[in-house]
């Protein structure tokens, strides 16, 4: 049974019906899912949820399919981990990690979308897929798409990090590696839309494939015990996330599974690719692109298709933004792994070092819940930290060779 009732112009408000569509052409306003949210609040109950496989498609009536999901079986459901080594480093009460790094099946936030988008690509009678990426999505979007048997080109940077590179090579796509950042690759592949019929799952079925990442904002309020946290800092590339999980605990409160929420939502970005935050701070409503240098790759989006929205969030939110330089980054990065095991990638770097930014400057309570997102594994981008780890104490075969270069902690 689908609630879905077809596609609304986000600034318009004209409604299309549920087709391959993302652009209104009427006022050339982007495209979103619009749902029957009284015959939702009838079927959906906490009761319900709770009884489901815990992977994403345990909200699936608030997501945008017709039928049965067909991908994603075993993604979401990530751990929403109680930091409380990195709190008391911090200085802070209450503080979480919903750590989207052990995502199936590529380990990041982007199994989520995907796993939406090639359902719902499949429904559409779609057999090839596409997609214009800094690396997350295109992992995914090769790996679930091997998986259903679809044929997929996948775009990309010509200077995307190796692990990302590799990662989306073993799964056997179309590799195409443009020269060019990522907002050139994305206009090609929107000039590439218009002549195949190809899913491009950040294109034309975008608006069904960003619904994915409201699975994000639902779990912390499943795994929160049904309620909403005072603060959650969210990375920003195109600004689609902090969009989606703004929509999804409003949604779960529309319908009835939350009561209401005061949380606040604060964007986080790169000082080398920070137009959102830049547009926030500057209390702009225009988003100025920007050429992206940093090491964050994968939020290096410098004209984000939903950065007006994004900021948008943050201020309804009461929220605020932060940038935070690669240096920051690299640290961050550091501190959560030898805080609590979490090995991130840049983009989380960003997020952590934004997050303990805010706190020391006090726009965040000591006293009060904090969520921090993590989107993706550090295994991806090993080189941002490869130099500032140090390295092994190296040593011949025997005891004598251990003590004499291992300096050994006294027990009391």
């Amino acid at each position: 049974m689908s609630f879905v009732k077809g596609l609304r112009c986000r600034e318009c408000g004209r409604k299309y019906p549920k087709e391959a569509l993302y652009v209104c052409e009427y006022c050339f306003g982007p495209l979103e899912v619009d749902y029957d949210y009284e015959k939702i609040k009838e079927r959906l109950s906490r009761e319900t949820i709770g009884s489901r496989p815990k992977n994403l498609w345990r909200y699936r009536e608030l997501l945008p399919i017709d039928g049965e999901p067909t991908d994603g079986l075993y993604s979401g459901f990530t751990p929403l981990v109680k930091a409380e080594n990195l709190a008391r480093v911090l200085g802070v009460d209450e503080l979480y990690i919903k750590d989207d790094s052990v995502n199936h099946p590529t380990l990041s936030f982007k199994d989520r979308v995907v796993a939406v988008a090639l359902s719902k690509a499949k429904e559409f009678g779609f057999d090839t897929v596409a997609c214009a990426s800094t690396g997350n999505l295109a992992n995914s979007v090769a790996a679930q798409s091997a998986i259903a048997g679809l044929d997929r080109y996948i775009f990309i940077p010509a200077d995307l990090e190796l692990g990302k590179v590799i990662g989306t090579l073993i799964y056997h796509p179309t590799l195409i590696a443009v020269e060019g950042n990522y907002d050139q690759v994305n206009r090609l592949c929107s000039e590439i839309a218009a002549r195949y019929k190809w899913a491009f799952v950040n294109i034309n079925i975008r608006p069904y494939y960003a619904e994915g990442s409201k699975t994000f904002g639902y779990e912390i309020i499943e795994q929160f015990g049904w309620k909403a946290p005072s603060h959650i800092i969210v990375p920003c590339a195109g600004g689609s996330l902090i969009t989606k999980i703004w929509k999804g605990i409003k949604e779960l409160r529309d319908i009835g599974l939350i009561d209401k929420f005061e949380t606040k939502i604060y964007a986080a970005q790169a000082s080398g690719c920070a137009p959102i935050v830049t547009a926030i701070k500057e209390d702009s409503d225009i988003i100025k692109p920007v050429k992206p240098q940093t090491i964050a790759k994968s939020l290096a989006i410098g004209n984000p298709a939903d950065g007006v929205y994004a900021a948008g969030v943050v201020r309804e939110s009461g929220g605020t933004a932060e940038d935070v330089t690669d240096r920051e980054i690299v640290e961050a990065i550091k501190l959560l792994a030898f805080t609590e095991g979490i090995f991130t990638e840049t983009a989380g770097g960003v997020t952590m070092a934004t997050a303990k930014k805010l706190i020391e400057q006090k726009k965040i309570p000591r006293d009060e819940s904090i969520v921090i997102c993590i989107t993706g594994n550090g295994l991806k981008t090993q080189e941002a930290v490869s130099g500032e780890i140090g390295k092994a104490v190296k040593i011949r075969p025997n005891v004598a060779s251990f003590e004499e270069h291992v300096k050994i902690k006294e027990r009391r």
